[in-house]
């Protein structure tokens, strides 16, 4: 690769591309005064000491003529400090096997203005995507891995299996111009990968420190077809030691598809690489589909990117939709950039770990870029105190624009200490958070937990009881409440949104009723659904009793005795979509309770009103009497 020939892209227009640009300033006070430039959600920058947030469009149609759409967003530093921005300009329409160029844009003062659009690699009908660009820091160059297939005219997806080939082209002088790409597959697409195969999308990585400093790596998303069907999912680290001239597979991780339903555990993908400071790489991608918890899935190579120490695992009460997401190394935290709706592609937030990813913030603890729609990302360090994120967002569609932010340090949210507690008094279980200030109330029972309507909820910890898969099941809850309007969530478990498992109750006033739902996902068929109802609100600020019961058949939902069964839906509640257990708050947190509730059981088997009179509620999985609120009066 390194006798390629370079080409020059420089300023080259493509098909109806305009000369015309609109100015790049993006400071809070700017984007109120030009069009083109998105509000910032943080304070105006007047000092050093403010905490900065500042944001601009940075590819979109309408500013960039010659394409309908853009999309999946890469960033790197170079070594001369120039930050390169690469995109999908996808000429016809916002399909991902279309007629598909590579664009950039480069901006030489840390993101705050940009230079016009280069057409680094034109697809000329067919697919040319996935961006995954890497700094060599030893050399200066800047190697771009890319995937590249045949384009389509219909506006629909790839066929399976996708002829998906690896390419590879690069920059000597600071991404002004670039070589001719060349195609990888002798090196890095090995015979059984023959139906999917995605380079990225996120920047890759060279190794700092350790044995094999000075390695570039980037990740591999593929999957295998035998003629007939998918049998298998890969995820993969694909490595250089020589500057990118040569590349080599190394860590992989496989995933049989089942013959008999098409089932899988896991398809890592889309995979965010980042170096802890001890050297070792965490890899952070997105999961979907697959049978085990999660939206979010993770590994760790300890080795340069050879091998993994174990298998990718899920992150299940990671909120974030099925989506590609974004890691950074940031002072002493790492970065996560992903849309937070557990179940849309909405709600750009970062999000901390303060432990090289073993864990995250919630979400509650994150700090939000935007509250409309979001999707895919990419985050770069832009000076030593600030990042820079490059998503794509839009009033209407995650697909309408990409936006190239700037924050610091300061805009993130400070490291907040552990939260209230309230006891789960289950066997093995461990304390439930409490959020919002919710407080203590006269209950049922003694005390119970009083909740707001506006932020008060109270979120168990994970653990892998509280998923109910397919088992029979049972769920007390005493409520009260008088509010005469809104979805009034009580209990929450497991996912949200039409085609997410879950088990809920709540109150629906408006409708004058009470509400129980149950959907279930088996093998790869669509989910299905059963919700039993009430004909009273019981918005009566008195106490009442709902038991959700699941077995014999059947679906019910009893309030003070009186019981209202359907027929159940067969299948997990449990399964695919990501897994909380919330009480006063909806999953995505845009529905909160006002009322107190008091209390709180569930069992893991079918119980009659007497044997739920009867039980104890250490046999229970979650067991909230609701009676305490740690450091609460």
């Amino acid at each position: 690769m390194g006798s390629a020939p370079l080409r020059s892209v420089r300023l080259r227009p493509a098909r109806l591309r305009s000369a015309r640009r609109r100015p790049a300033l993006v400071s809070a006070a700017a984007a109120l005064l030009l069009p083109g430039l998105i509000s910032a959600a943080a304070p105006d920058v007047r000092s050093a000491a403010a905490p900065v947030f500042e944001q601009q469009i940075l590819f979109k149609a309408s500013q960039d003529p010659g394409y309908a759409c853009f999309r999946i967003p890469a960033v790197v530093k170079t070594t001369k400090g120039t930050l390169l921005a690469f995109a999908e300009g996808r000429v016809n329409d916002c399909s991902d096997a279309g007629d598909i160029d590579l664009v950039l844009k480069r901006s030489t003062d840390g993101g705050r203005t940009w230079g016009p659009l280069q057409v680094i690699n034109e697809g000329d009908g067919d697919t040319h995507g996935n961006p995954a660009p890497i700094v060599d820091r030893e050399t200066g160059r800047i190697v771009l891995a890319e995937t590249y297939n045949t384009g389509r005219t219909d506006g629909k997806n790839c066929a399976v299996p996708c002829d998906r080939t690896p390419h590879m082209q690069h920059s000597d002088d600071d991404g002004l111009t670039w070589s001719k790409p060349r195609d990888l597959s002798d090196q890095i697409l090995p015979d059984h990968w023959n139906s999917w195969y995605a380079t990225g999308p996120h920047h890759g990585v060279q190794l700092s420190r350790g044995k094999h400093k000075g390695r570039l790596v980037f990740g591999v998303n593929t999957e295998t077809w035998d003629g007939t069907r998918v049998t298998a999912n890969h995820a993969a680290l694909i490595t250089s030691d020589d500057g990118g001239d040569n590349w080599r597979i190394g860590a992989t991780d496989t995933y049989p598809v089942s013959a008999k339903d098409g089932t899988f555990r896991q398809k890592p993908s889309e995979m965010a690489l980042t170096e802890r400071p001890d050297g070792s790489l965490y890899i952070n991608g997105r999961e979907q589909d697959g049978t085990d918890l999660g939206h979010r899935t993770h590994a760790v190579s300890r080795d340069g990117g050879d091998s993994f120490t174990g298998p990718f695992t899920t992150i299940p009460d990671f909120y974030t939709p099925q989506v590609q997401g974004s890691t950074l190394q940031f002072k002493g935290r790492m970065l996560f950039a992903g849309p937070a709706d557990p179940d849309r592609r909405r709600t750009m937030m970062v999000r901390s770990s303060y432990d090289g990813g073993r864990t995250w913030d919630s979400v509650d603890r994150g700090t939000q870029v935007t509250a409309d729609w979001s999707g895919y990302s990419d985050m770069v360090l832009a000076d030593e105190d600030t990042v820079g994120l490059m998503y794509e967002g839009g009033a209407v569609d995650a697909r309408d624009e990409i936006r190239f932010a700037r924050f610091t340090e300061d805009w993130l949210k400070p490291r907040r200490g552990p939260d209230p507690k309230t006891a789960d008094r289950a066997r093995g279980a461990a304390d439930a958070a409490v959020l919002g200030g919710a407080r203590t109330t006269p209950g049922r029972f003694g005390r119970a937990v009083a909740f707001d309507g506006t932020d008060d909820a109270v979120r168990l910890p994970f653990r892998r009881e509280l998923p109910l898969g397919t088992v029979d099941f049972t769920a007390s809850v005493w409520f009260r409440y008088d509010a005469t309007s809104g979805e009034q969530p009580m209990l929450w478990m497991g996912g949200v949104g039409t085609n997410q498992p879950q088990v809920w109750l709540r109150g629906e006033p408006e409708q004058n009723r009470v509400s129980a739902l149950i959907t279930t996902r088996e093998g790869m068929t669509p989910v299905r659904t059963a919700v039993a109802r009430t004909t009273s609100a019981y918005d009566d600020g008195q106490w009442h009793q709902a038991v959700l019961r699941r077995g014999n058949g059947e679906f019910s939902l009893t309030v003070d005795g009186v019981r209202t069964a359907v027929a159940d839906v067969p299948g997990s509640v449990s399964r695919t979509s990501g897994f909380g257990v919330h009480l006063g708050q909806k999953l995505d947190s845009r529905a909160h309770f006002t009322g107190a509730l008091d209390e709180v059981r569930v069992y893991d088997r079918l119980l009659t009103d007497a044997e739920l009179a009867a039980a104890s509620g250490r046999d229970a999985i979650l067991w909230l009497p609701m009676d305490r609120i740690s450091d609460r009066n």
